[in-house]
């Protein structure tokens, strides 16, 4: 699985520089930020609805999640982080409780 998050930030990190014309992404990155959140925050609406009916079609919930996904490595990759810097926070998180976790952040 980490191939993949790798490849694909590889990719986004290429079409950070690359003429808006050539890519979904490149034209996502020459846009700007707010429009990479505001589609972050579209695609999150559309997987919130998905899941409300997720017992009818699971594959369109997945494919959102996917979509929310892929949108959300591209705000990072604008950022100038990637998928591994997530992941490495995730790991951190083994074995400490959700609820120490959360507490810890005051």
């Amino acid at each position: 699985m980490n191939d993949v998050l790798q490849q694909l930030d590889a990719i986004l990190a290429a079409r950070r520089t690359a003429s808006p014309e050539s890519s979904y992404v490149a034209s996502l990155h020459h846009r700007g930020l707010n429009k990479i959140l505001e589609k972050v925050g579209e695609e999150a609406t559309e997987v919130i609805i998905a899941a409300k009916d997720a017992g009818e079609n699971r594959a369109e919930l997945v494919g959102e999640v996917a979509d929310l996904w892929f949108h959300t490595l591209v705000m990072l990759s604008h950022l100038e982080l990637d998928s591994s810097a997530v992941l490495d926070c995730l790991a951190e998180r083994f074995g400490v409780s959700g609820l120490d976790e959360k507490a810890s952040r005051g």
